[in-house]
C-alpha cells in the first residue's frame, strides 16, 4: 500500500502545485506524479536542513506542494533556455 500511496500523493501535490503556478508546463500525468513526488522529496530534504523535520519524518502538504513548484520554476527555466 506505501507505493500506491504515494503515488496518490504524489498525483495530488503534483496537480495543485500545477495550479498553483501560471503557465503552461505541459506535463502529462505520469510527470505530474513524478513532480508531486520529487516536490515531496525536496521539501523534506530541505525541512530536515533547516531542522523542521526528523529523519523519516515526511513533509507536510503545504512543504510538498512549494517544493513541487519550485521544481516547476527550475523546469520553466531549463526548458526556457533550450526553447
Amino acid at each position: 500500500m506505501g507505493i500506491l500511496a504515494t503515488i496518490i500523493v504524489g498525483l495530488i501535490v503534483g496537480l495543485i502545485a500545477r495550479a498553483i503556478k501560471p503557465g503552461d508546463d505541459k506535463l502529462g500525468l505520469i510527470w505530474t506524479i513524478i513532480l508531486g513526488i520529487l516536490g515531496s522529496l525536496l521539501a523534506g530534504w530541505f525541512g530536515q536542513q533547516m531542522g523542521w523535520y526528523l529523519p523519516g519524518e515526511p513533509a507536510g502538504w503545504i512543504a510538498s506542494v512549494i517544493g513541487a513548484i519550485v521544481l516547476l520554476v527550475i523546469y520553466g527555466m531549463v526548458r526556457g533556455r533550450r526553447g
